[in-house]
């Protein structure tokens, strides 16, 4: 393929005789392995926006080599699709790549039974997920056009693949381009009027806009400008928006999270179960500058997700332990496996459920996992898969029995409550249950399976990121974690670092007066967001038409 006159080098000349736009441009006219090798690094670059790095200005190096590389997309339409496809799938595998590999460290904790699958994992997920990308560069390049609205298509395109991804098979939102500002504090308050979704919207179109700086003339310098413009505005109202709305607390509350940091071949291990309560108990009990009575201060003892190496009910000295340190006026919250007749349709007795227990140990209530885990807390074709010896990650005979209905919970002494298990919490427009509006979010979980990697960190930032989109505080109990209260704005209140052992104190914050935008609006802001890109990209077909006409 030529180049244009203005990019390629004269016969005989060196490559070094090109200006720097030009030795830019030449992305566009890479073919085969070079322009799969770019767009693979450019996706592993992006990676780096993600926590627990949090550079997020990566990404407007990220976005203008994907503009280039579709901008050398060409041939008849299906070749410029299936081309565009092809660089969207090697970005997306790049990016999923290095932003998910610590997926496998779950096949290590029994590495005897399912250390084989660890390279399939790690390298059939990004793949997989890499389609949603593919399909998103090939919508864009449908509407491609040679001026600055191409970037609304590759906006349009990327945005509506990442909403198909946190949708589609049960969906699996995890590190979507939106995440990227979850570690600024100032710029993650935008989440509060637009969500997750549109800070995906705007991530990709202002972040891709240093690719302008190629065109001749100022025009690329002032849409770049009035690009960071707009990021400097977000993070001017998001610290006016911190500054007025001081910490406010619910009066006489009291809260302690327990993160015992054990782990994932300990935290199950029966013969250790008594071993195990006891140091749960004596963690729980201790006395410090936050509450020098121990648990005579507390109010409310919160533990991770499936706490106990046993099924509750069946190890009546479990109760009686409980029942021996806990004062009077401690109500404990833990997440456990709970055994139950199965609900119609499903067949195994086993939940994943959040339990409320008085002083004796005596169960209140319970709230079980509606949003299950595949091939870790459930097969697809459960019967047929485990017949063939194939089991899921937390090797539990029939998996386990989605909850019936995800209901608020009611904690004595706590106002009403959204309870999410583990990864519940990823889902947008999803953590608050229908009827009365809860006034928190709990979050249970054992990230235990993923150790000390990038995981547990991206998990904390979408669980935050909840907090701000709904107005609602987190207290999040993690086995290994980050444990934490976080205010409605996101603030940390309190907090404990990954793979330490300790106790989170603080109140409950109250949640804000009004329900936030994002809040009431989430899925039309997304849609409008959308239509807006679509038809700003769909000008240039338009007067393409209309000159043919």
């Amino acid at each position: 393929m030529a180049f244009p006159s203005k990019v390629a080098p004269r016969r005989g000349a060196r490559s070094s005789g090109l200006s720097w736009r030009g030795r830019i441009l030449i992305l566009r006219f890479l073919t085969g392995w070079r322009r799969r090798f770019v767009a693979w690094m450019a996706g592993a670059v992006g990676a780096l926006a993600m926590p627990p790095f949090d550079l997020w200005p990566v990404l407007a190096l990220s976005f203008p080599v994907l503009v280039l590389l579709l901008d050398g997309c060409r041939g008849d339409l299906k070749t410029r699709l299936m081309a565009a496809a092809g660089v969207g799938w090697w970005f997306g595998f790049g990016y999923f790549l290095a932003s998910l590999w610590w997926i496998g460290a779950a096949f290590l904790v029994e590495a005897e039974v399912f250390g084989w699958l660890l390279p399939f994992a790690v390298v059939a997920m990004p793949a997989g997920l890499a389609l949603f990308t593919a399909f998103g560069t090939a919508i864009a390049r449908l509407l491609w056009s040679k001026g600055g609205l191409r970037l609304f298509a590759l906006t349009f395109g990327l945005t509506l693949a990442e909403w198909l991804r946190g949708h589609v098979l049960t969906g699996f939102p995890w590190n979507t381009y939106g995440y990227a500002v979850s570690g600024d504090l100032l710029l993650m308050q935008a989440a509060s009027v637009i969500g997750v979704w549109g800070l995906t919207f705007f991530c990709v179109l202002l972040l891709s806009t240093p690719v302008l700086l190629l065109n001749p003339g100022r025009r690329g310098f002032a849409t770049v400008g009035a690009a960071v413009l707009v990021i400097a505005g977000t993070a001017l109202w998001g610290g006016y928006r911190l500054s007025v709305t001081p910490l406010e607390t619910v009066p006489g509350v009291a809260l302690r999270v327990m993160q015992p940091n054990l782990s994932q071949d300990k935290k199950f291990a029966y013969d250790r179960r008594e071993q195990i309560l006891k140091d749960y108990l004596a963690l729980s009990a201790k006395k410090n500058e936050t509450y020098p009575g121990g648990l005579a201060d507390v109010t409310v003892l919160i533990w991770p997700e499936s706490s106990f190496p046993f099924i509750y009910e069946r190890e009546p000295w479990a109760a009686e332990a409980i029942a021996a340190v806990l004062p009077p006026n401690v109500t404990l919250v833990t997440g456990a496996v709970r055994y139950d007749f199965p609900p119609p349709g499903q067949r195994s007795p086993f939940f994943n459920s959040i339990r409320v227990m008085d002083h004796r140990g005596r169960v209140l209530e319970n709230t079980d996992k509606v949003h299950l885990v595949p091939f870790g807390e459930y097969l697809p074709f459960q019967a047929e898969l485990e017949a063939l010896g194939i089991e899921q990650l937390t090797r539990v005979r029939g998996g386990f029995s989605a909850g019936a209905a995800f209901r608020a919970l009611q904690i004595p002494g706590l106002p009403l409550a959204s309870p999410l298990v583990c990864y519940e919490i990823i889902f947008p427009e999803k953590v608050v249950p229908q009827g009365p509006r809860p006034a928190w979010l709990l979050n249970l979980t054992n990230d235990a399976w993923f150790g000390l990697t990038p995981g547990p960190y991206q998990h904390f930032a979408q669980a935050r990121m909840r907090a701000v989109e709904e107005g609602l505080p987190l207290v999040r109990a993690a086995n290994t974690g980050i444990s934490a209260i976080v205010d409605p704005l996101g603030r940390i209140v309190a907090s404990r670092g990954l793979g330490l052992e300790g106790i989170v104190d603080g109140p409950l914050p109250k949640p804000l007066q009004t329900v936030s935008v994002a809040a009431k609006l989430d899925r039309t802001i997304t849609l409008a967001l959308l239509a807006i890109a679509l038809a700003l990209a769909s000008i240039p077909l338009c007067g393409c038409i209309t000159r043919k006409g």
